[in-house]
């Protein structure tokens, strides 16, 4: 599971869980009332596989919450002709310019996320990317004048998944390469600075914060606020070896 909540200082003891409504998923744990304090303020992390991988779950997290509420049911690669890209800060200029020709000839901003990745052979760059509108494949093509553009509709679920399934199953894929970043130096490949992906900006989802004294009370208000009870969860009273607060973590149908 991604990250459950972020402890926050002097908190009354109880339950706090985060709600995302837009992208249908809140994750919570409880607190105590003694003050929170990080164990990690600097410095190299004392598990560094470790960290690489929780860093990876909440780079995917956020990944999968932009694209959820911001309904990105598009899949999109771009590819670049001779001369490839083989430069991390390029490819990024190059991703810049061609969203922004895309605003332009769409006529208003739009959100997306994105993508870089290298090829097989660990030189070369290419890009995913997802959107949640139609795009004339003329306009992505002119947008992008480097090469290649591929782009679907995710319609591939099972019967009466909708906008948000589709997005959700976008966000996958994109985190799927997100995720080798933080395991693989070679995928990671990127000069410090550079972000692991990217999003339009002004789309954060929606979040509602939720205390209560027991997870069935703030579940019940986050189901009272989504209007009716998640499709999936998960708790850590299912991990047998579960180390930290007891966390919960729920999502609803889309």
């Amino acid at each position: 599971m991604s990250s459950f909540c972020v402890p926050e200082p002097q908190l009354q003891r109880g339950w706090m869980l985060t709600l995302y409504p837009g992208a249908g998923e809140a994750g919570g744990c409880f607190q105590s009332a003694r003050e929170r304090v990080s164990g990690h303020v600097g410095g190299p992390a004392a598990d560094p596989e470790r960290a690489a991988v929780e860093a990876g779950r909440r780079a995917r997290a956020r990944l999968r919450r932009y694209c959820a509420a911001n309904l990105l049911n598009r899949l999109g690669t771009l590819t670049y002709g001779p001369p490839r890209c083989t430069d991390a800060r390029q490819v990024r200029q190059d991703v810049g310019v061609f969203f922004r020709n895309l605003r332009e000839q769409v006529g208003e901003p739009f959100p997306y996320a994105w993508v870089p990745e290298l090829h097989k052979d660990g030189v070369h760059f290419h890009v995913h990317f997802a959107a949640g509108r139609y795009i004339a494949r003329k306009d992505l093509d002119t947008a992008w004048g480097r090469g290649f553009v591929h782009i679907k509709l995710l319609g591939d679920l099972p019967v009466g998944s909708g906008k948000l399934a589709e997005a959700r199953r976008a966000a996958g894929y994109l985190s799927k390469y997100v995720a080798k970043t933080f395991m693989d130096e070679q995928a990671g490949h990127r000069p410090r600075g550079l972000h692991r992906f990217d999003v339009a900006q002004g789309y954060t989802p929606e979040v509602i914060r939720l205390r209560g004294a027991t997870r069935e009370d703030v579940l019940a208000q986050a189901a009272d606020l989504m209007g009716g009870l998640p499709a999936t969860s998960w708790s850590s009273d299912e991990v047998e070896d579960w180390q930290g607060p007891p966390a919960v973590w729920v999502q609803w149908a889309g």
